[in-house]
């Protein structure tokens, strides 16, 4: 059992994650009865609130960023759109977390988490357990960057970093940098890079999805009716650009017409001082910067054996058909801020009719 604040015996269920989508499962769990620290906990790896947000560089402004949605019963308000995105997130989590008085605990990394012999699941993070009847998962994908493999990338003798790692375009100033993505980050970063005085090229696999459809109402329903298609199936879920395009907003737009925004297409190979394109150009280079997304950090739930063989994990909404103790929030449909906020409601919603079911049962 943990010595950390919140072990107990059995827990009605354990939270993973303190970013938007735990939060939200978190705040409905205490409106629907649940007791901090003696019925649920919020496990969170970081060392402070924010979530993945409290990560992000500086320049990553609120005006720039996807929009932060209201978590349930605290509105965000109007910040600053000038205030950088991590401190504002940052903030606003933690307001939320000592204004429902939720149970987070941390830093604590789960390490695995695993079914016992009498049907309840245990949580493990170092020498911790804490026991469960329920689980939500909420741990997004910052933690886990993909780093794809190019023939060449081990003998490159410049710099490499993924947008895990970027901090300030202010420190290639003067240097060569590729930036390898066809997604929003590899826009944003091109823009900063090419203000901040570097030289820039652009790889990207395909053409860049560039749209100048209305980011409404409608279009969000359809992005998530077909990332929700390939969850049911029990696929991966897709890049964010993959189903949503880079909007064509004025920035854009004007990135395009400078050169700066006009992908080199793909790449073949990295050389020791370069890359060398598809079309057979070499390009020297000083860093290589890889904004080529994330995976799900799902390796802890590898015990319960819940990925399919098409490598995704099937859920019904945030159901797990494997194994329906368990809640995956901020996964597939419900990746964005908007999504994750109304999967933790449906969530916690889940777990206090599993916990009503179970009593019913007992009596």
């Amino acid at each position: 059992m943990s010595s950390l604040p919140g072990a107990t015996p059995t827990l009605a269920t354990v939270v993973i994650g303190a970013g938007q989508a735990g939060l939200s499962a978190s705040g409905h769990l205490v409106r629907g009865g649940l007791r901090p620290y003696q019925d649920f906990v919020t496990l969170d790896a970081n060392e402070g609130p924010g979530g993945a947000w409290r990560h992000r560089w500086a320049s990553l402004t609120l005006g720039k960023a996807h929009a932060v949605h209201d978590l349930p019963g605290l509105p965000l308000g109007t910040p600053d759109p000038h205030e950088p995105a991590s401190a504002v997130v940052s903030r606003y989590y933690g307001d939320y977390e000592r204004r429902f008085a939720l149970p987070v605990v941390r830093p604590v990394r789960v390490d695995a988490v695993t079914s016992r012999p009498d049907g309840l699941l245990d949580v493990r993070a170092g020498q911790n357990t804490w026991t469960t009847r329920t689980l939500i998962n909420a741990t997004g994908t910052w933690d886990k960057p993909l780093w794809p493999y190019y023939p060449g990338r081990e003998t490159f003798t410049g710099r490499q970093l993924h947008t895990h790692d970027f901090v300030d375009a202010a420190e290639f100033a003067g240097q060569s940098v590729v930036v390898v993505g066809g997604g929003l980050s590899a826009v944003q970063f091109l823009l900063q890079l090419a203000d901040a005085g570097a030289r820039t090229t652009w790889v990207t696999r395909r053409p860049p999805d560039w749209t100048d459809r209305a980011f409404d109402p409608e279009w969000g329903r359809a992005v998530e009716d077909r990332v929700r298609d390939r969850t049911r199936r029990g696929l991966p879920p897709e890049s964010v650009v993959a189903a949503t395009g880079i909007p064509l907003i004025g920035d854009y737009r004007a990135g395009i017409d400078a050169g700066v925004l006009v992908s080199a297409g793909p790449m073949v190979a990295l050389t020791a001082d370069g890359v060398l394109l598809a079309d057979g150009r070499q390009v020297a280079v000083d860093a290589i910067l890889w904004a080529t997304g994330f995976r799900h950090a799902l390796d802890h739930l590898a015990p319960l054996k819940l990925r399919e063989p098409g490598g995704g994990i099937r859920t019904e909404g945030v159901v797990v058909e494997a194994d329906p103790r368990v809640f995956l929030v901020g996964y597939g449909a419900s990746a964005s801020t908007l999504g994750a906020t109304r999967a933790g409601r449906e969530a916690a919603r889940g777990v206090l009719t599993a916990l009503g079911a179970a009593a019913a049962t007992r009596t």
